[in-house]
């Protein structure tokens, strides 16, 4: 018994060293990027989730989809979200943000990209871990978040700026 105790302690100790050292791991990598204009795709694992893989039904998720009747520029509006929601923006240009989350206990990163496609009306959603191979539906989860979070903040802007007279109003 004394024996299995030992055992078992050992093991959780090394799966602890494992976890703290993969942590390490993810936080030297980086955020993948566009490719060819589009996010990109998503391994052959299942801790990522993307809009633009819509062939892909295991790791398709749908777009967030921009209202017609919000005047505010999405960005800004994501920019809030993102921070809302506790990630990091680490990179944006006019229609791509790209943000980072880290788990509390052993720092895992995980990487959020989204990209503004202003024709369809949509801003597409990438969302994947660094490290590891299954991430318990954290990502898909995420973005599922971000959606509610990112449509309740654009309906706060654009109140806010129906409470502003345009240019020419008195």
């Amino acid at each position: 018994m004394k024996t299995a105790l030992i055992i078992l302690s050992l093991l959780i100790g090394a799966f602890m060293i494992l976890c703290f050292i993969l942590g390490g791991v993810s936080r030297s990598g980086k955020v993948p990027g566009l490719v060819a204009g589009s996010l990109s795709g998503c391994p052959n694992k299942p801790n990522c989730v993307c809009s633009e893989q819509q062939d892909d039904t295991s790791h398709y998720i749908d777009p967030v989809i921009i209202p017609q009747d919000i005047r505010p520029d999405p960005m800004p509006v994501l920019e809030k979200t993102i921070r809302d929601m506790g990630g990091s923006i680490q990179a944006e240009n006019e229609n791509y943000l790209a943000a980072t989350f880290s788990s509390t206990i052993f720092g895992f990163v995980d990487d959020l990209e989204l990209r503004i496609d202003p024709a369809q009306k949509v801003i597409h959603i990438r969302s994947a871990s660094r490290v590891g191979y299954s991430d318990a539906g954290v990502n898909r989860k995420r973005t599922a978040l971000l959606k509610k979070t990112y449509h309740r903040n654009a309906a706060a802007a654009n109140q806010s700026l129906k409470a502003i007279p345009a240019r020419g109003e008195h």
